[in-house]
């Protein structure tokens, strides 16, 4: 059994390390992958399966049914996609499949958008921060970096030093699969990024550390560290604004759209390889399309 499932996980290592090497996706997505991919190992050993190229179609059916009935859609989609991902890289090594790639069909629910930060709740959560602590000075330089910058929570951490001008007020990205792109950055986040680079930053770290956000103890913040710091800023902030990065992030685009920017301009901003993605991602409500088609159209 141990021999089998030895076997298999070797198959899926390559895979994962497919996914890092050549497709560039990020640690957080392949340790995901990784978590699904070797749930899988005892079942599909103790069916005799010694490589992932024989799996059967009865085989798929009886993993789905060993599944705990009270597992969320969204977790089951998960799994089924870390399944196919690894399927489809042993077809590309030259397997011949014996089995149907496991479909997610009936699963996928519209994706629910977190709605733009009302500025007034937006500037009370940044000023809820005590800027007599280094570390609350902190925080609210990588929040106003990142509502500023509309980065993903993994960029603002991973951002090293060497790639913040200050000076021409841009950043350099490396994003989602090594796409790299050049953000401009507001007045305003320049002026605490300096501040925080002056004040906070040297108290609590090393010269020697190279990302710019650092952690209580000088080291690279953790995601969940960020997401934790956040929530106690809105809570003291007193908002029931459910509030997380993503939402930030997602805050840029639609105040950048409201204020008039080019869908491309904030496609290229975002990072985002395709137009529909930054459509969906910044959706406007109703009211606001209608305002700028009558401003726009001839006939309306």
């Amino acid at each position: 059994m141990a021999e089998k499932e030895s076997r298999l996980q070797a198959q899926i290592d390559d895979f994962l390390d497919s996914l890092a090497v050549d497709r560039g996706a990020s640690a957080h997505t392949v340790a995901s992958y990784r978590t699904d991919l070797l749930g899988l190992l005892p079942l599909f050993a103790e069916q005799g399966l010694e490589s992932w190229d024989g799996l059967t179609d009865e085989m798929v059916v009886e993993w789905e049914r060993s599944w705990d009935p009270g597992l969320s859609a969204a977790t089951r989609q998960r799994r089924i996609s870390s399944f196919r991902g690894l399927l489809k890289h042993r077809v590309k090594r030259g397997a011949t499949l014996k089995a149907q790639l496991p479909s997610a069909d009936g699963l996928r629910k519209p994706k629910a958008l977190p709605k733009a930060l009302p500025l007034e709740v937006l500037h009370r959560v940044l000023n809820s921060c005590d800027l007599d602590d280094p570390k609350g000075l902190r925080d609210r330089a990588l929040f106003e970096l990142i509502y500023g910058a509309g980065l993903r929570i993994t960029e603002a951490l991973s951002l090293p030093v060497a790639e913040v001008d200050l000076s021409q007020q841009a950043l350099r990205i490396v994003g989602k699969r090594g796409k790299v792109r050049w953000v401009p950055l507001p007045a305003q986040t320049v002026d605490w990024l300096r501040r925080y680079l002056a004040e906070s930053r040297p108290a609590l770290t090393k010269p020697s550390t190279l990302t710019l956000i650092v952690s209580d103890r000088g080291k690279p913040m953790l995601r969940q560290v960020a997401y934790d710091r956040l929530e106690r800023m809105a809570k003291a902030a007193g908002t029931e604004h459910h509030l997380s990065p993503h939402v930030l992030r997602h805050s840029y685009a639609v105040h950048l759209l409201e204020g008039g920017a080019d869908l491309r301009a904030v496609q290229d901003l975002l990072g985002h390889s395709s137009i529909a993605t930054t459509q969906v991602y910044t959706s406007l409500n109703l009211d606001e399309v209608k305002r700028r088609f009558k401003k726009a159209h001839p006939r309306a």
